[in-house]
């Protein structure tokens, strides 16, 4: 155990998950008035019960992503650490302010099979609160970019390409499972490309100017 916490010390970021859970659920619990999130383009959307297949898959997609770089890069499970922690933070924040909801769900009488059924059980479970921005969708943004950034992964793997095709699928399944308007998704995407900025912009410029700087330095 002490091996593992020496050479696996960036674990304890996972911590952040004691301050997620209690917080996400105080919120589910505590919104019963909320602001209707909605446009026109969502009536125009339709169900498929059959996207259920990508919204399950982001069970399994971020902590695989999450996994596998607390394994292969510390410097690069740090900065999609800091990108998914402080993002979702953000996402919480909005929602403990600003109490939003959507009543787009529909009757699934009419839509009887196994994927309807999965579907109906996920409305169960799953509350039409706290929707704006779609966590589902900005945490599905933030691991395609840090796989396509990733120095561990070569460029050019199919895994990158894999990535950005299943990501697409989960946001399209928040809105066509109607567990999301379309606004959740841009209000998802919106954040994701302010922590891209910040994250990976910005500080690989900053890391890149001082790598230049001992670079220059002259040899005693």
């Amino acid at each position: 155990m002490k091996e593992f916490i020496k050479k696996y010390g960036h674990i304890w970021t996972v911590s952040y998950i004691f301050i997620y859970l209690p917080w996400f659920i105080w919120l589910e619990q505590r919104t019963i008035e909320y602001t209707i999130v909605h446009t026109q383009l969502d009536n125009f959307i339709p169900f498929s019960e059959y996207f259920i297949i990508p919204y399950l898959l982001w069970f399994l997609y971020i902590p695989a992503v999450f996994i596998f770089m607390f394994f292969r890069s510390k410097e690069e499970f740090y900065r999609l650490s800091k990108f998914l922690f402080i993002g979702m933070s953000i996402c919480l924040l909005i929602c403990t302010v600003w109490p939003n909801g959507q009543e787009l769900r529909l009757d699934l009488q009419g839509h009887e099979n196994i994927f309807a059924k999965i579907v109906s059980w996920i409305y169960a479970a799953d509350t039409n609160t706290n929707v704006f921005p779609s966590i589902h969708v900005f945490n599905s943004v933030g691991a395609y970019i840090a796989i396509v950034n990733s120095q561990v992964i070569r460029k050019g793997h199919w895994i990158k390409y894999v990535s950005f095709i299943l990501t697409v699928l989960i946001c399209m399944s928040t809105v066509f499972l109607k567990q999301h308007s379309i606004l959740d998704v841009l209000g998802g995407l919106v954040i994701a490309g302010v922590m891209y900025v910040f994250v990976y912009v910005l500080e690989f410029s900053t890391v890149r100017k001082n790598e230049k700087k001992v670079k220059q330095l002259p040899i005693a």
